[in-house]
């Protein structure tokens, strides 16, 4: 029986891997979990003091999400099975209950096939901007094959080795594999991925979404992810 791996990216991340470890817990107590791989790229909290409580196995490296992503990725690799999945999470995005059901009917069946699913965006906060922002995201994805990041990716390990991998961007990482993936191969998981809407609170929904969009178009012009990533660090 295929199990699963999952690889979190973490970067100061204490406040809200207790509750991304809470909702991963399911798969452990269904026997679907083959391990946990924290990749953190020099926290100065308590990351990584709460993934070892946790039971995860510890990269520490370069801050950069698309190297931490493809170095947690190598480490699983090391030992996987060979039918074995993926599922690439952020760290401050926490998987409804019930949504190992969904990841291990996918899996099943995708046995013999190289595709990809992804969760479904939203965020933990009431207002009206982030509904509209979730539907803006539903949107994006259905009409462009676009998910983020946010949204996790669960692909399997034979899928991921054949497209090559996360490149070590530091931006833009999701929006590149995704894109190598390509739309017949995406497909959506009816489970929420909720993550965390501080950076919107705190930059307001407009700006930051206009921000992001600017990026984006930058990106697809030829831009390159770590001019793009000193940008979006200003």
């Amino acid at each position: 029986m295929a199990h699963l791996l999952t690889i979190l990216p973490t970067l100061n991340a204490a406040a809200a891997l207790p509750g991304v470890f809470e909702a991963l817990a399911e798969a452990e107590q269904i026997g679907l979990s083959a391990g946990l791989i924290v990749s953190d790229g020099g926290s100065s909290d308590s990351t990584l003091a709460i993934a070892r409580r946790a039971g995860a196995r510890l990269l520490t490296g370069a801050s950069g999400r698309g190297g931490q992503l493809a170095a947690g990725a190598e480490a699983a690799s090391r030992f996987a099975a060979a039918d074995d999945w993926y599922l690439f999470l952020h760290a401050d995005t926490r998987l409804a209950p019930g949504w190992t059901a969904a990841v291990r009917r996918f899996m099943t069946e995708q046995a013999d096939r190289r595709c990809a699913a992804y969760f479904q965006f939203a965020l933990d906060d009431p207002s009206a901007d982030a509904r509209r922002l979730e539907r803006a995201v539903r949107w994006r994805c259905r009409v462009f094959a676009l998910p983020y990041g946010d949204q996790g990716l669960l692909i399997s390990r034979r899928g991921y080795e054949a497209i090559g991998g996360y490149r070590p961007w530091p931006l833009f990482e999701d929006v590149d594999l995704v894109r190598r993936l390509g739309r017949k191969r995406l497909k959506p998981l009816p489970v929420r991925a909720v993550t965390s809407a501080e950076r919107f609170l705190s930059e307001g929904y407009q700006r930051r979404s206009r921000r992001n969009l600017t990026l984006l178009a930058r990106y697809f012009l030829g831009a390159s992810p770590h001019d793009l990533a000193r940008a979006y660090r200003k």
